[in-house]
C-alpha cells in the first residue's frame, strides 16, 4: 500500500497570501502610474495636448489668388484667365492606375508627356488629391468622358481657371507667358504668398509686374477627418485679387506691323513722343505663349529651340544690330553743335574715301559718288563719304559723348525684363575688351553706323522719339495704368530728362534734312510719302558680314541669311511729332524700299486710322 503524502496548508496559505499581496501591490502600483500619467496629460499639459488634437483635426488650406488681366490702350483683352475643363485621377478611389490611364486614352488622346507630368506631380500630392493628366479638355473629350464615366470611379472631369492669351503670338514676347514655378524661382519667391499657386510669370509683362498681377493668397480653415479629407470649411480668409494692367499697346498698330512684315523677320518699335508710351513692339517671328501655361511638350520646345528663325528670341529689346545710316542725323546735328561743319557746307563725294596717306578706299553706296554734297543732301541720298569726313572731323570721342547723350550704348530702361544695351564703342571699351587702340578707320565705320555699334530696335525708337522732341527725353514704358480690385486707378509715372539743350536751328536743319528724305525727290524713303501728314525720318542698311576692298555686293547671288538688314526711322507729323518709330527688317536689303513701307502702315494706323493705300 503507497504512502500518502501529507500537505502542508498553514504553509501553502501564508505562500499564496504573499503572492497575493505582491501581485495587488504591484496592479495597485501601476495604477496609480496610470493615473498620474491620465493626470499630467489631462490636467498638467491640457492645453497642449488640446491643441495638437485641434491640429489634427482642424487645418488651414490656401486660397489662391485670381491673376489680374492686361488690357491694351483701347481695352482689348491681351491675358486673361478662363476657365477650363481638366481630367483628373484621385490615385486612392483608383484600383490599378495604370490600367486606368490605358483605358482612358483610347477615350480621349493623352500622350506620353501627359503622363510622365501626371507621375511628377503625384510625387508631390498625396494620395486623396486630385491629379490633373489632361488640361484644355475640348467639348467633344469632356462629352465623351461623361458618357463612360460609370467605368472610372476615381476619374472626374474639374473646371479651373487658367492664363489664356488671345492674341497668340501677336503679343508673346511684349507680355511673355506664365509658367509653373520651378525649383530656383522657389529660392527667391515669398513662399507663404504662392501657398495654392502653382503658376508665376516667366518673362515679359508677366515677369515684370508679377508682384502686382499676382494678388495676395488667401486662407480657409477646414475640418478635416483622421484621413486628411475635408469635411466642413469653418472660417475663409478671402484672396485678393491681383491688378489688372492697362497698356500703351495698340493691338491694331500691332498686328499691322506684323502683316506689314510679311515673310520677312525682324522688329518694329513705335513710341509715343508725348508720353513716352510704347504703342507697338513687335519681334518676329513669334510664338504661341499659350503652349507654355500648363507646360510645352519637350518635342515642341526642342522644334523652337533649334529653329534657325530662333522664334524665342525677343528681337526688339534683345536684338543688336548695326544701326547703319539711320544714325546720319544724329551724327550731322553733333557736326553742327561742334561747329565742324555747316549745314551748306560742302564736301566732294568721288564714290570713296581715303584717309590722308592710306591707300584703302572707304566706298559709298553710290559708287559713282554723289558730287558736291552738304549735310542736308548727305542725309537726304545718305552720302557715306561725306559722313566719313564728318567722322573723322569729329573724332570717336566726341562722337562717344554725343551719341551716349541720346541713349545709344545704353539701356532704355523699359519697364519689361532682359533688356540688352547696344554697344556704343570708345577707345576705353576697345583697350578694355580687346586690348588693343582705337584706329582713325574705326571711327570713319562709326560714323555710318557699322562696325562696332550696335543698337536695339527699341534703342533706336526711343533716340528717334529724343531727337522729335528735340532733346527732351521721356523714358519708354509699357503699361500705362494699374487697377486695384476696389477700381482705383494708377498711372504709372512718366520719368523725364533734358538729355541736349542745343542750338534749335541746327534741331530744325537736321529735322527739315529728315522730312526730305520722304518729301524730296532725291530722298531714299521718297516712295513711302503721302498727302495725309508729313513724315521726317531716314533709311538705313546693316552689313551682316564684310566685303573685300576689291569685291562689290550682289543681292541676287548671296544667300538670303548673309543679306543686309534694312532699317528705317521716322517720326510723324514732322512739323509736330506725336509717333516715332524704328523698323529692323533682318535679311532685307533696302530700308528704303522694304523698311520704310513697313513703318508707313503702322504710322497710318495711328494717324488716319487705316494704311493708306495712296
Amino acid at each position: 500500500m503507497p504512502q500518502s503524502s501529507i500537505k502542508d496548508y498553514l504553509h501553502e496559505s501564508q505562500l499564496f497570501l504573499g503572492r497575493a499581496i505582491a501581485s495587488g501591490t504591484l496592479v495597485l502600483l501601476v495604477l496609480l502610474i496610470l493615473v498620474g500619467r491620465l493626470f499630467y496629460l489631462q490636467v498638467e499639459n491640457h492645453d497642449h495636448y488640446t491643441t495638437l488634437s485641434q491640429d489634427n483635426r482642424v487645418k488651414l488650406e490656401p486660397l489662391p489668388p485670381t491673376r489680374g488681366l492686361i488690357y491694351d490702350r483701347n481695352g482689348a483683352i491681351l491675358a486673361q484667365n478662363l476657365p477650363a475643363y481638366s481630367l483628373e485621377i484621385t490615385p486612392e478611389r483608383t484600383e490599378n492606375l495604370d490600367h486606368t490611364i490605358q483605358e482612358l486614352s483610347e477615350i480621349i488622346d493623352i500622350t506620353e508627356d501627359d503622363i510622365n507630368r501626371f507621375h511628377e506631380l503625384r510625387k508631390q500630392r498625396r494620395r486623396f488629391d486630385s491629379i490633373p493628366i489632361r488640361v484644355r479638355l475640348k467639348d467633344e473629350e469632356v462629352a465623351r468622358i461623361a458618357v463612360n464615366r460609370h467605368r472610372f470611379p476615381g476619374v472626374d472631369v474639374k473646371a479651373s481657371l487658367l492664363r489664356d492669351y488671345p492674341q497668340g503670338m501677336k503679343t508673346a514676347h511684349l507680355l511673355g507667358y506664365v509658367g509653373r514655378i520651378n525649383e530656383q524661382e522657389l529660392q527667391i519667391i515669398d513662399t507663404s504668398n504662392y501657398r495654392g499657386t502653382n503658376f508665376i510669370g516667366k518673362n515679359g509683362v508677366e515677369k515684370s509686374y508679377e508682384s502686382m498681377l499676382h494678388g495676395n493668397v488667401g486662407l480657409q480653415q477646414v475640418e478635416v477627418n483622421a484621413k486628411g479629407r475635408v469635411l466642413r470649411v469653418l472660417e475663409n480668409q478671402p484672396p485678393r485679387p491681383g491688378d489688372n494692367l492697362r497698356l500703351f499697346l495698340d493691338m491694331d498698330m500691332q498686328a499691322t506691323a506684323l502683316e506689314a512684315l510679311g515673310d520677312y523677320n525682324g522688329a518694329v518699335a513705335a513710341i509715343d513722343i508725348k508720353t513716352g508710351g510704347v504703342l507697338t513692339l513687335v519681334s518676329k517671328p513669334g510664338f504661341d505663349p499659350n503652349l507654355f501655361v500648363e507646360g510645352i511638350s519637350a518635342k515642341a520646345y526642342r522644334e523652337l529651340e533649334q529653329s534657325l528663325d530662333n522664334p524665342l528670341f525677343n528681337r526688339a529689346i534683345r536684338g543688336q544690330y548695326p544701326p547703319g545710316s539711320t544714325v546720319k542725323p544724329f551724327i550731322g546735328l553733333a557736326g553742327l553743335e561742334y561747329d565742324v561743319v555747316g549745314y551748306h557746307q560742302e564736301n566732294y563725294c568721288p564714290g570713296y574715301y581715303q584717309l590722308p596717306g592710306k591707300d584703302h578706299k572707304y566706298r559709298d553706296w553710290k559708287k559713282w559718288g554723289h558730287g558736291k554734297v552738304d549735310l542736308e543732301r548727305a542725309i537726304v541720298e545718305s552720302c557715306d563719304v561725306y559722313y566719313y569726313e564728318l567722322a573723322r572731323t569729329l573724332g570717336i570721342d566726341r562722337l562717344y559723348e554725343f551719341l551716349t547723350g541720346f541713349g545709344f550704348g545704353q539701356p532704355t530702361n523699359i519697364d519689361l525684363d532682359g533688356e540688352l544695351s547696344g554697344l556704343m564703342p570708345s577707345r576705353e571699351w576697345k583697350q578694355q575688351k580687346q586690348r588693343e587702340p582705337w584706329y582713325p578707320g574705326e571711327t570713319l565705320i562709326v560714323g555710318i553706323g557699322q562696325g562696332y555699334f550696335l543698337t536695339t530696335p527699341l534703342q533706336l525708337a526711343s533716340a528717334t522719339a529724343t531727337l522729335a522732341n528735340r532733346g527732351h527725353h521721356i523714358r519708354p514704358r509699357v503699361v500705362d495704368s494699374i487697377e486695384k480690385p476696389d477700381g482705383t486707378q494708377i498711372e504709372s509715372p512718366k520719368i523725364v530728362d533734358e538729355l541736349h539743350q542745343l542750338d534749335p536751328i541746327h534741331w530744325n536743319q537736321v529735322i527739315h534734312a529728315m522730312s526730305q528724305v520722304v518729301e524730296g525727290v532725291r530722298g531714299t524713303a521718297r516712295s513711302i510719302h503721302t498727302d495725309h501728314y508729313r513724315i521726317a525720318g531716314k533709311t538705313g542698311t546693316a552689313q551682316v558680314f564684310s566685303i573685300k576692298q576689291d569685291e562689290e555686293y550682289d543681292e541676287e547671288t548671296i544667300a538670303k541669311r548673309k543679306r543686309d538688314h534694312a532699317l528705317f526711322i521716322a517720326f510723324a507729323p514732322a512739323e509736330d511729332p506725336s509717333i516715332a518709330i524704328a523698323v529692323v527688317v533682318e535679311n532685307g536689303g533696302h530700308g528704303g524700299s522694304v523698311a520704310a513701307p513697313i513703318a508707313r502702315k503702322v504710322m497710318d494706323r495711328y494717324l488716319i486710322g487705316a494704311p493708306d493705300a495712296g
